[in-house]
Order: structure tokens, then C-alpha cells, then sequence
């Protein structure tokens, strides 16, 4: 059939398709008995029509998926095609069920290199998703496996034609259409020579399923992500700046924001209030501080409904120094990251070390991981994060040239691409002449995402405009990643050679 002369239409099928499709079946399954019969069909499309898929062309069909819907627990286990058989030739069909079962997928010999076989199995994935199912189940049949029953098992047989060693008109079209062999299946459909009774059970799993669940415990999906781009600026005492954070929290929420995420060091002008001629004193003066800023944010993020991450400051513990952000959920609990890698300038000017331990924090707006400004330049922390489900990491960081920004900026944007996540990064800008080492600040925070069809084009969510005061807010689909990591162009984090490498954490505390 010329190209030029399709006409193809995407339907349900009905009762009034049966004509055609007799002929359709008895053309393609001459081997194995042909057609169903009328009443068949007839409680397919009663008991569940929109599994009962359908193209045409210029009014003839020429293409059928018959679906219907079973238990996981039940049909992921091996049986024969006989288990879906009811008496009178009826197909087991459980209204309750968790899954989608791929009865048979056909297509006329004269329409077959046109892709038809795809768009029905990207309909009944779509059908699958839209009813929240767990998977779709199908016995495929092995035509092929008779022409290499004297040569290789039906598992060997199954492995060549996965390694594209072998041809199998319909394992191969499976396995294309991101199928996974589950289970090799024996005297599943005994009259089917070619295949010699075998069959392989498939699995196509929605990577998008939400167990039922009451609805105040589902977590969300749809997350809003606040940042401050905070203006430096002198202080005369910590009531001043916590009413600036105040002010910023208050903003956020009022717009809906799950997050409010600020740079760090934000309270550093504090550092004004003492002796600039030792800067150790200086920023232990500043840490004492910290304890009060905690709790007061956590206060406010309980206050305004929004989880807060603190930025950095200075936590001076056992008379050693850290650089640490906290994670105030609004439900009240406190989570520490302590930044693990130390800069030059922190370790010489203040005797800041690094921690010991990193994690992703659970949410009720995802999994999160901070990352503190010179942390992020570490692409082993982004990949122990991603190994953890990590959706997004946040980066409060601190810059005061447009190379120390850059840095940041690209090295977080590549983790956002190899880790199949969101990224955000704040900082500060403006001027503080009175404070030693912080007399300038370069930034421009931005939100980044994977680098694929789903997401902005140039993998760039949201951006502030440069040394300037503001908010910034990005929405986030969370389901985007799931879509991305398993469905996406390429799959970053899928295709790790983790049998020549490994990344991981040779201690937690």
C-alpha cells in the first residue's frame, strides 16, 4: 500500500468490527485455529472497551490489540493462555485488577513495516498510565524457535534474539517496545508448533503507578520551588536579619512555594557586629549565632506551611568548626547537611572542616539533597544522591566573581543532566566593605533540569536576572523524572557500566 494512499484512524473497536476482524484473525492465525468467536469479542467490548484497540484505513481494519485487565500477583506468575479461558470461549476479564494483560496484538500482512504494532502498544501504555495499573502482562509466542529447536534451548534462543543474533517477529517487536522477559513459559498454548509450546511472559511496568493510598499521604508530584537571591547588606543585630528572612518566607509561601531556599552564608553581615583583625574569632562570633537562626526558621517553616532550607552558617561543635545548612520541614522536624567539601579560603582564613556525612532527606515534596556551594563541583556526591531516588538537589552557594559563579553554575547543571534531576542554586549579591573576605558577591541563582523533550529546551527551568535582589520560583513535575530516567532519550543513569564502576560513601558519620 503506497504511503500516499493510507488513510489510518486510531479507534476503540466494537461489535460491529466483527466481520472484519474474523477475516483479519482467520488471515493471521491460520496456524492456530483462527478467529474468536462472535460472543468473544462481544464480552471484550461489553466488559472493557477501552482496552479493545483498533487502526483502520479508509474504513478497513488492518490492525487490533485485545486487552484486558488482571491481577499482578496472579498473572505474573507462569500459566497457559488457557487460565484466561472462561467457559463458551469467554477471556478472563477482572474489573479489579491491577494490570493490563496484552491478549493479542495483529496486523495485516499488506500494512506490516508501517509501524502499526507500535502505535497500539504506545496506545495500550497510554490506556495503562491513564488508569493508574501497574503493568502490562503479555505470553508472547517464539514463531521463530522451530527453525533453532535443534540448536539452542528456548532460553538461549531467547538471549540471541535479545542480542539481535536471531529474528523473532514477535519477541523482537516486544523486546523493541521496552518489554522485559520475566519468565519462560511452558505448554503455554500446546497447539502452537512453531513455538513448541513455548512462550515468554512479558513485562512492561508503569514507572508512573500510585499504589492506592489514603489521599492526605500521597506525595506530591507537582512541586513549587522558591529561591532568595539575597542582597548583602549591613545588619545591626540578628532580630534585623531574621526579619528580612521572615519577610522572604512570608513571600514564598504566599505564592504557594513547597520550598524557600536561601544562599549561604546569607547572615554573614553579622560578621560587621566584631573584631575584623582575626577572622577565626570572626566566624566563631558568627556561629554563635546558629542555633537561634535554626530554630526561628524552623518556627517560620512551620509558621507559613513551607520546608526551608537554611542556607549555610557556621556551627561551632567540640570547638571545631562546620559549614552546615538545615532542612526545616514544615511538619516541624530539623535535617543537618554539613557542606563536605572545604575550600582553600574556608580552611585558611576560618579553620572550617568538612563533614562526614551526606544523605537524601525524605519530604512531602520529594527527595532532597543539599549540596553547599563548592560540594556540587563533586560529581561523585551528585551520583550517590541519584543512586538514593534524589529528585532535587539544592545548592546554597556563595561567589564572589563571575568565575567562582561559573563554576557552580556549570557544574551544576551537569549534575541535573548525568543525574536525571532538578538542581537549584542560590546566592547573594551587593557588597559588604565592613566584612573581611566578603567584600563582594557575584550571582545569578537558576533552576536546572535533564536535558531532554520533556523539559526546557536549553535544560534551563528558571534564572534571575544577575546581581540583583529577588525570588525565584519554578514549578517541578516529579513524574518528568521518572519518565526521563526510564523512557528518555538517552538514560544517564540506566546505562552506568556499573560491572567495570562503582561510586559510593566509605563512611556515613
Amino acid at each position: 500500500m503506497p504511503p500516499e494512499e493510507l488513510h489510518l484512524n486510531l479507534r476503540n473497536l466494537t461489535l460491529d468490527d466483527y466481520g472484519q476482524l474474523q477475516e483479519l484473525m482467520d488471515r493471521v492465525y491460520d496456524d492456530i485455529g483462527g478467529a474468536w468467536p462472535k460472543e468473544t469479542i462481544k464480552a471484550l467490548v461489553e466488559q472493557f472497551p477501552d482496552g479493545q484497540i483498533c487502526i483502520e484505513d479508509n474504513g478497513h481494519l488492518v490492525a487490533v490489540a485485545l486487552t484486558v485487565c488482571v491481577k499482578y500477583e496472579r498473572f505474573s506468575n507462569p500459566h497457559t493462555y488457557d487460565d484466561l479461558i472462561l467457559r463458551n470461549e469467554k477471556i478472563w476479564h477482572n474489573a479489579n485488577g491491577d494490570s493490563l494483560y496484552g491478549l493479542d496484538v495483529f496486523i495485516h500482512p499488506d500494512y506490516r513495516g508501517y509501524r502499526l504494532g507500535r502505535r497500539l502498544y504506545e496506545a495500550r501504555k497510554e490506556l495503562c498510565r491513564s488508569m493508574n495499573l501497574r503493568a502490562i502482562l503479555a505470553g508472547g509466542r517464539i514463531p521463530s524457535y522451530h527453525k533453532y529447536k535443534d540448536q539452542y534451548s528456548p532460553a538461549e534462543y531467547i538471549q540471541r534474539v535479545d542480542r539481535k543474533e536471531i529474528y523473532d517477529p514477535i519477541l523482537t517487536f516486544q523486546l523493541s517496545n521496552d518489554f522485559q522477559v520475566t519468565r519462560l513459559m511452558h505448554k503455554y498454548l500446546p497447539e502452537d508448533e512453531k513455538s513448541m509450546g513455548y512462550a515468554t511472559l512479558l513485562e512492561w511496568r508503569n514507572i508512573l503507578y500510585t499504589p492506592p493510598s489514603p489521599v492526605l499521604s500521597v506525595r506530591k508530584t507537582q512541586v513549587r520551588m522558591g529561591a532568595v537571591q539575597w542582597q548583602m547588606r549591613e545588619f545591626s543585630s540578628v532580630e534585623e536579619v531574621l526579619e528580612q528572612v521572615e519577610y522572604f518566607v512570608d513571600a514564598l509561601s504566599d505564592y504557594k512555594s513547597d520550598f524557600a531556599l536561601f544562599p549561604e552564608f546569607f547572615n554573614a553581615p553579622l560578621m560587621g557586629l566584631t573584631d575584623q583583625m582575626d577572622q577565626t574569632r570572626a566566624i566563631r562570633f558568627l556561629a554563635g549565632f546558629t542555633e537561634q537562626f535554626r530554630d526561628q526558621m524552623s518556627e517560620m517553616a512551620v509558621s507559613y506551611n513551607i520546608n526551608i532550607i537554611t542556607g549555610s552558617m557556621p556551627l561551632l561543635e567540640n570547638d571545631r568548626l562546620f559549614n552546615v545548612s538545615y532542612l526545616c520541614h514544615r511538619d516541624g522536624r530539623v535535617d543537618e547537611q554539613r557542606k563536605i567539601h572545604i575550600t582553600p579560603h574556608e580552611r585558611r582564613d576560618w579553620v572550617i572542616e568538612g563533614g562526614n556525612h551526606f544523605e537524601v532527606f525524605d519530604t512531602d515534596a520529594g527527595r532532597v539533597a543539599i549540596l553547599i556551594c563548592y560540594d556540587i563541583e563533586f560529581p561523585e556526591l551528585g551520583r550517590i544522591a541519584a543512586e538514593q531516588d534524589v529528585d532535587i538537589i539544592c545548592v546554597p552557594f556563595w561567589t564572589d566573581t563571575k568565575n567562582g559563579y561559573l563554576r557552580v553554575r556549570h557544574c551544576a547543571q551537569a549534575r541535573a543532566i548525568e543525574n536525571e534531576c532538578y538542581v537549584v542554586i542560590t546566592g547573594s549579591v551587593g557588597n559588604l566593605p565592613k566584612v573581611e573576605n566578603l567584600d563582594v558577591q557575584y550571582a545569578q541563582s537558576s533552576v536546572f533540569s535533564p536535558s531532554d523533550f520533556a523539559f526546557p529546551h536549553d535544560a534551563v527551568m528558571a534564572e534571575t536576572t544577575p546581581n540583583t535582589e529577588m525570588i525565584m520560583f519554578s514549578d517541578m513535575d516529579l513524574e518528568k523524572l521518572k519518565l526521563v530516567r526510564n523512557e528518555g532519550s538517552v538514560n544517564n543513569l540506566k546505562d552506568r557500566r556499573v560491572d567495570m564502576y562503582h561510586v559510593g560513601l566509605k563512611q556515613t558519620r
